[in-house]
């Protein structure tokens, strides 16, 4: 596999080899040694699979308390998919690494925790899958405003199709100093 470094420090784009005929492909998606040898050390220990539609943004999402590392990618569609280092003290805090990630290019992404995390759906509808490293605490679920302008993230849609939950999130400049992860080198 091919792992290309990013301008956030741990954001990796994992480039997996895909064997392919004319009958269809194979590729592994996960293998544990070869992760680990490429500095993905945590452990995962929960599978997510989402579908949405054409125009839906989901994020940007966090854990605070529960911080999960991710590795996404796409089983069919393709997503615009976006990090933000919310980390206090960060050297590269409030910047952002956006990638396509779809069905042709078989791309993940792994995404360490500490960062805040989102996608918008760029083809008709998307198969969207996530390894995390720790599990799911809704409770714990902090966001932060998909279009903060402080950030500038250049999402390939203007108009997205959000929750009612993301509609509410705030720019990241009056998120609360307890409510966002410290940095550690």
């Amino acid at each position: 596999m091919n792992i290309i470094e990013t301008s956030l420090p741990g954001v990796v784009v994992i480039e997996p080899k895909v064997f392919g005929d004319r009958r269809g492909f194979f590729m592994e998606t996960f293998q544990a040694e070869r992760y680990r040898q490429a500095g993905i050390t945590l452990e995962f220990v929960q599978d997510n699979l989402s579908r949405s539609s054409k125009g839906v943004l989901r994020g940007l999402h966090y854990q605070l308390n529960y911080p999960q590392g991710k590795l996404v990618s796409v089983i069919t569609g393709e997503v615009f998919d976006v990090v933000v280092d919310i980390r206090q003290g960060s050297p590269t805090f409030g910047r952002w690494f956006g990638a396509m990630l779809n069905e042709e290019n078989h791309r993940q992404i792994y995404i360490p925790p500490g960062f805040a995390h989102g996608f918008c759906v760029t083809s008709d509808t998307v198969n969207f899958q996530y390894k995390c490293t720790d599990y799911y605490h809704p409770e714990d679920e902090i966001g932060l405003l998909w279009n903060d302008s402080d950030i500038g993230i250049d999402w390939p849609i203007k108009d997205p199709v959000l929750s009612d939950k993301d509609k509410g999130l705030l720019p990241l400049k009056e998120i609360h100093p307890a409510k966002l992860p410290h940095f550690t080198s």
